[in-house]
């Protein structure tokens, strides 16, 4: 990752890595700000004092991630690692002078927070290269990875996409490097309020992993930094069966509160065989992923529906795209996920049945 002479200093939550001419330019010329050469670990802490060198330079050490998409997941994860000191700006498609009005607020029962001046822009390239860029748009706006995500790197630069469904991280692998890619599964009960307002309602897990592959020093500093802005995070070796079990959630209950023409999980679950049809569903995704290699346990089918329950009159978020006259993640979590389980010989018939629903209730919509 760095070329040249290095020295690491150990400190609370942190690993700093830096050149030393970095400190000796500055020490002689007075000048704090970071030259170009000057790299340092994109996943360490914030600030430190340099003690026993006699000089505190501050901020020198902050983090650079940029948030693309600051609805409901970007607003929510961005403000929480911004309001932690991280150096967060978001790349927005809508409300940048709304935002810059008013801030950023989250409304939580785990403490709300409010960001009176986020760093917005609808330009990325005003924003420069960053250490971290994490992807929170929907799927449905992929067409513009190449142009939003291009002037955000330098030769480092990590893109987690917590996006749903499946091909997104294949897609970033493809335009930027698979080296460069994780991805991650939010499991969390959010809703965006208003352009400049967002309610969490529960959860927040995020489960990140590599897309290549296997436990990386970077995804131990990825969860840190995330653990450090409160948000609780864990590392998967396997990011694709991370995904297939996200995706036993979300093909029944996103699917399903859409064809039955836009209700609640509350709603689907009190149903008469609501729960079965839910459980059906559950079934043949833990069936796609068998067929591509990954074993799911089925006490997870019985967590996620005692889970929802617990979420009360919730509101999925494909489901809320639907009412709202947007573009429905259909592609990424029904359409992609069934054609790789069909290819490799799966056999689900009530997952096609589901997506023709889905794609009748859209089609009498629009």
């Amino acid at each position: 990752m760095f070329s040249g002479g290095t020295r690491s200093f150990w400190a609370p939550c942190y690993v700093i890595e830096f050149r030393w001419r970095c400190y000796t330019e500055a020490v002689t010329t007075g000048n704090r700000s970071i030259p170009p050469s000057c790299t340092v670990i994109p996943w360490c802490r914030r600030s430190v004092s340099w003690g026993r060198f006699g000089d505190s330079f501050p901020d020198i050490v902050r983090r650079r991630i940029a948030i693309v998409g600051a609805g409901a997941v970007g607003g929510y994860y961005g403000g929480k690692l911004s309001a932690a000191g991280e150096d967060v700006s978001f790349v927005v498609r809508s409300g940048l002078a709304d935002l810059r009005r008013e801030g950023l607020s989250v409304e939580s029962p785990a403490g709300a927070l409010h960001l009176p001046s986020p760093k917005v822009y609808d330009d990325s390239g005003e924003i420069g290269p960053v250490d971290l860029v994490i992807v929170a748009w929907k799927a449905t706006a992929n067409e513009s990875y190449r142009k939003v995500i291009s002037p955000l790197l330098h030769s480092t630069t990590a893109i987690l996409t917590l996006q749903n469904g499946l091909g997104n991280t294949d897609k970033l692998a493809e335009l930027f490097g698979a080296d460069r890619v994780l991805g991650g599964l939010c499991f969390v009960c959010i809703n965006r309020l208003s352009l400049t307002r967002i309610r969490h309602l529960g959860q927040g897990l995020i489960t990140v992993g590599e897309f290549e592959g296997g436990l990386t020093e970077r995804l131990q500093d990825l969860t840190g930094c995330f653990e450090a802005a409160g948000i609780q995070c864990g590392a998967v070796r396997d990011l694709i069966h991370a995904q297939w079990v996200k995706l036993v959630w979300n093909v029944p209950f996103n699917g399903l509160c859409i064809a039955e023409g836009g209700i609640t999980t509350e709603d689907l679950l009190s149903r008469p065989q609501g729960e079965q049809q839910v459980r059906n569903l559950m079934r043949e995704v833990v069936a796609g992923a068998a067929v591509l290699g990954r074993r799911i346990a089925p006490e997870v089918l019985d967590k996620q529906i005692r889970s929802t329950r617990e979420m009360g009159d919730y509101r999925p978020s494909s489901m809320i795209d639907y009412l709202e006259g947007r573009d429905v993640e259909v592609e990424a979590i029904w359409e992609e996920p069934l054609r790789r389980a069909e290819q490799a010989g799966a056999k689900l018939p009530a997952w096609k049945r589901l997506l023709g629903r889905i794609r009748r209730r859209l089609e009498e919509r629009d």
